[in-house]
């Protein structure tokens, strides 16, 4: 029974452990975004229904959630937005839509830089796994960004492409939203997105490399001759 233990790949379970907190914070931050640009947009919907808060399971969705943990790629809750309170309802609701994302954009650089910062600095086993946590905060939100900018509905980048096109066509579409959702679980469940999602991550990774860079340089500077691990 020990060596059936100890033969099995428990990496599966470790990487899906510590995306638990990285997770909760992308996606929180995510569905909070959009709720504060709507509402600086004139729509309260999110804050009047309690969605104005930091509480991750205000915004939590088990697939979605699951997805992020195991795969590197999810989604929400979706936060409740009104598009006629806004002045411009389209224009509004792309604004609002794009609003996520660009979070995600800006987290991921944030903890991107910590992580830099953190390698010279932190020591053993817990620095490792604080380390990795940080790292992989950088990555799931990027992923999230990279996912919702997708043009299928409900996803954000659905909102954003929208806005180009016809009242008429827009409205039209905005009746299937909810068989966008049927076709983005179809796509995410068979595996067809995971390749072109991962080769647009790494893309983006090697870019925004400069802002973990930057943490090394500084945390460098802190720790003088000592070295991380």
């Amino acid at each position: 029974m020990l060596n059936i233990w100890r033969n099995l790949d428990w990496s599966i379970l470790i990487n899906a452990a510590v995306s638990v907190i990285p997770a909760l914070i992308c996606i929180t931050l995510h569905e909070c975004a959009h709720g504060y640009t709507a509402l600086l947009l004139g729509d309260t919907t999110a804050k009047d229904m309690g969605r104005l808060s930091l509480n991750p399971l205000k915004h939590f969705d088990i697939m979605g959630f699951v997805m992020m943990a195991f795969a590197g790629f999810g989604w929400a809750k979706p936060v409740p937005i009104d598009m006629r309170r806004f002045r411009d309802p389209k224009r509004g609701m792309a604004i609002t839509a794009a609003a996520g994302p660009l979070t995600n954009l800006v987290i991921a650089l944030v903890f991107l830089f910590l992580y830099g910062l953190m390698v010279p600095l932190v020591h053993g086993t817990v620095g490792y796994y604080a380390a990795l946590m940080t790292f992989r905060t950088a990555t799931l939100s990027l992923g999230l960004a990279v996912f919702n900018v997708l043009p299928i509905p409900p996803l954000d980048g659905s909102k954003v492409l929208y806005s180009v096109i016809s009242d008429r066509a827009y409205y039209k579409l905005m009746r299937y939203e909810r068989y966008g959702m049927i076709l983005l679980f179809a796509l995410v469940l068979t595996g067809v997105l995971s390749k072109p999602l991962n080769i647009v991550l790494s893309f983006l990774l090697d870019k925004l490399a400069f802002a973990a860079n930057l943490g090394l340089r500084l945390g460098s500077l802190i720790a003088g001759p000592a070295k991380g691990w």
